[in-house]
């Protein structure tokens, strides 16, 4: 059976550049305007293709050091052509954030944004490595969503991906145990409370600060929450349907987007954290 366009597209995360202007691209913007000073390195962890590492670089001559880490072997070959003009400034590699590499460069600043919940529930570690790479005046600017969560764990997109399965056939009230049935823990769940994350945090950090927004996705049309959702989450959920019906799915999904965006003025609404985090002396 030939694959559709959006289930190759979420087995490569391919078009985040597009995808990305609903929600991420505003926490890039957020994170780098907390930037103080003449940063000489600057690493960021989950670097995708390379949008945050490309600003920096415009916006702080003085950096003399960017660094990516990135799982996704497409998002890095997509980086890397993107950065190629910064030569020398820049280095890549492909890395899972549980098990990060040894690297020669202390950083000024370390970004994660948007990425922390898919390391739950082994942050630790992560957290751990990002503390021992700071300088002494080092500071780490992360960004986390707080979606509100059932019961059952689930929220956010759960709630879109769960209205997806009900139109695919499932009873609604079965949809929790697809998920653990699945192997899918609810990005809600994933994601923990915020003051879960402010007690993990201090552990490893001094919370200097943070501020809160609301995060709001709007779409002009089913299409666009489909490509949005395969190139943000790839085959993450799609794995709770057989094989046969993905391409069903990742319609479903664009649907259920476009229905509360009708309903609601808008696809989801939820609070999302800057971090400003500090060593600890």
């Amino acid at each position: 059976m030939t694959a559709s366009a959006t289930e190759i597209q979420a087995r490569t995360l391919a078009g985040y550049a597009h995808a990305s202007a609903l929600r991420q691209v505003h926490d890039r913007d957020w994170v780098l305007d907390r930037v103080t000073g003449e940063p000489e390195v600057l690493l960021d962890l989950g670097s995708g293709i390379g949008q945050l590492l490309h600003e920096a670089l415009g916006r702080y001559p003085s950096l003399r050091l960017a660094v990516g880490l990135e799982r996704s072997e497409h998002r890095i070959a997509e980086a890397a052509e993107r950065l190629r003009a910064h030569g020398d400034r820049v280095r890549l590699h492909q890395a899972d954030l549980t098990d990060p590499p040894e690297l020669p460069d202390r950083a000024d600043v370390v970004t994660m944004t948007s990425v922390l919940h898919w390391l739950y529930p082994d942050e630790e570690r992560t957290l751990d490595w990002i503390s021992r790479r700071l300088t002494p005046d080092g500071v780490f600017l992360l960004t986390t969503y707080h979606p509100d969560r059932d019961a059952h764990g689930l929220g956010g997109e759960d709630d879109i991906v769960r209205d997806a399965l009900v139109a695919l056939g499932a009873e609604r009230g079965a949809v929790p145990s697809l998920f653990s049935g699945g192997g899918v823990l609810p990005i809600a769940t994933r994601t923990r409370t915020g003051a879960d994350l402010g007690a993990l945090l201090e552990r490893f950090f001094h919370v200097d600060s943070y501020l809160e927004r609301d995060a709001v996705v709007t779409v002009e049309n089913e299409s666009q929450y489909e490509h949005f959702h395969a190139a943000t989450f790839g085959d993450y959920y799609a794995r709770l349907v057989e094989p046969a019906r993905r391409a069903a799915f990742f319609t479903a999904v664009g649907e259920s987007a476009w229905r509360r965006q009708h309903e609601r003025g808008r696809v989801s609404e939820m609070p999302v954290r800057l971090w400003r985090l500090a060593p600890r002396r």
